[in-house]
């Protein structure tokens, strides 16, 4: 394992352009965000909201900062006055409440709907049948201090290349359906981790989250 600059440096390389590198940087310390950061990177992943609003607190102002877990509505206060963009709204309920808290904080929030996509049921997400049901009556377009960017999806975690290529596929299909149908706005497909992101740029990813591969083993 290379330095966190000559681990980002390969790993731009392998990127094609328009594809957005969102550097995972949960659980590792302030300091390997800043070398990342002192070797370019302004996109950094989080998954818990009291450890970004901490590192933002702590790091330069020009980071924009990507909520990538599981985000529980009591939470999104701490996050709504600078997260650049939620990946993880996956239900009515946790949308309704960003829209409040950006209200509160004077911001339109850019998020993703992230839909459930693996064979595994511990992934969260909405059934995209069930999506269409909340685009269909108007419910989330109603939300006027949140901004559908794109839809995110997780593939499961299996060596089988051909199935986590076919539910990257899939995403990307309901990513084009949806956008023709009811959210011509979108620009963003977040797919694809360390382990299997060159399967989800050659299926139409457009952003991927990529931790171990920058920073090493996670320091829990």
């Amino acid at each position: 394992m290379g330095t966190v600059a000559d681990n980002l440096a390969r790993i731009r390389t392998s990127l094609p352009e328009g594809v957005t590198l969102v550097a995972v940087s949960k659980f590792h310390p302030a300091e390997a965000l800043q070398e990342a950061y002192d070797a370019g990177q302004r996109v950094f992943g989080e998954s818990r909201p009291q450890e970004m609003a901490a590192k933002y607190r702590e790091l330069p102002k020009d980071i924009e900062w990507h909520m990538i877990g599981h985000l529980q509505t009591n939470k999104v206060k701490y996050l709504a006055p600078f997260v650049s963009l939620i990946h993880s709204v996956d239900s009515l309920k946790l949308a309704e409440t960003i829209d409040k808290e950006a209200t509160k904080a004077g911001r339109v929030i850019d998020v993703l709907l992230q839909l459930h996509i693996a064979q595994e049921e511990t992934k969260f997400g909405w059934d995209a049948a069930e999506l269409e049901h909340f685009l269909q009556n108007g419910e989330l377009s109603a939300l006027k201090h949140i901004r559908i960017r794109g839809l995110m999806g997780m593939a499961s975690l299996t060596d089988d290349a051909a199935q986590v290529s076919g539910e990257f596929r899939t995403l990307h299909n309901v990513f084009i359906t949806f956008r023709g149908k009811y959210l011509p706005q979108m620009d963003v497909l977040s797919m694809g981790m360390s382990g299997d992101y060159p399967l989800a740029i050659a299926e139409g990813a457009t952003m991927v989250r990529i931790g171990s591969s920058i920073f090493g083993a996670r320091q829990y």
